[in-house]
């Protein structure tokens, strides 16, 4: 069975988007395996796929699944490639003159419904919802003797926030290994390194719940937003500097949803062997 597929991705976190009728169409997490081999198939952080709606005022609900096969909720960086994937097939209804693409579309998730909106081609602003933190607010865990720290927050998925000096000198790839798969989350953990800047601008690395490391990710940006806003140390509108670029975010604070504006780029199109 051949597999039609479109490469896209958002400041270098890179996805397979692809369309299917139903669930029953879904490639298999050994498929997605193979396929996210960077070597031997099309390599990606995770696999986009776009179904019908499951409600009345969306336009697609889609699902997402990271490079090792397992589905999560939310992807910030992956919404806006639906969104932008959707606006260039002409799925965006037309205003009511017909003459202009609206401007703003909803889709929903299995982490929530996400509203979009389109700038200049290639760049999407996204409603993220509203930040739900933990109750505990701050927490830690004990590694080796030593205790770490950080803040729980959800943009759909899991996020645990943790303050650095430099993330150029921080341990992601080690700590960021430990801390997602540690015993105290259950469903493992996206974890973000923030290093503050200024109240209006902030450094970011995020190791990424079944993917490692990645050039980007849309709602660590939005997680590490919301912690420093929260905090102080961020205003209402911040730049989020992560590996492969900046993402613009905007959150009045407590009870508000939180917009991301970022690109969203088509790389190729191409077709694959289905699999199972």
């Amino acid at each position: 069975m051949s597999l039609a597929f479109t490469k896209m991705h958002g400041l270098g976190n890179d996805f397979v988007v692809i369309e299917a009728g139903d669930d029953a169409a879904v490639p298999s997490a050994a498929r997605w395996r193979a396929l996210a081999d960077r070597h031997t198939g099309i390599g990606f952080d995770q696999a986009l796929v776009i179904l019908p709606p499951r409600r009345s005022d969306a336009l697609a609900y889609y699902r997402i699944f990271n490079a090792d096969g397992g589905e999560v909720e939310q992807c910030g960086n992956g919404a806006r490639c639906v969104a932008e994937w959707l606006r260039l097939h002409g799925r965006v209804s037309a205003g009511d003159d017909g003459a202009e693409p609206a401007v703003v579309l909803r889709l929903d998730s299995p982490g929530g419904r996400i509203e979009a909106s389109f700038g200049e081609p290639g760049t999407v602003a996204v409603n993220m919802g509203v930040p739900r933190f933990a109750a505990a607010g701050e927490t830690s865990v004990d590694l080796d003797g030593t205790t770490v720290n950080f803040t729980q927050v959800s943009m759909g998925n899991p996020h645990a926030v943790l303050q650095v000096d430099d993330v150029d000198t921080a341990p992601v790839a080690t700590l960021g290994a430990r801390l997602e798969s540690h015993p105290f989350f259950p469903d493992r953990t996206n974890v973000g390194f923030l290093q503050i800047i200024d109240h209006g601008h902030a450094r970011l690395r995020v190791f990424e719940r079944g993917v490692g490391e990645t050039r980007a990710c849309g709602t660590g940006a939005c997680a590490a937003m919301a912690t420093a806003r929260r905090a102080g140390l961020l205003g209402e509108a911040a730049r989020i500097s992560l590996p492969g670029g900046d993402l613009e975010i905007r959150w009045p604070g407590e009870g508000a949803p939180l917009w991301m504006t970022g690109p969203a780029v088509v790389a190729f199109r191409g077709q694959v062997d289905g699999g199972s």
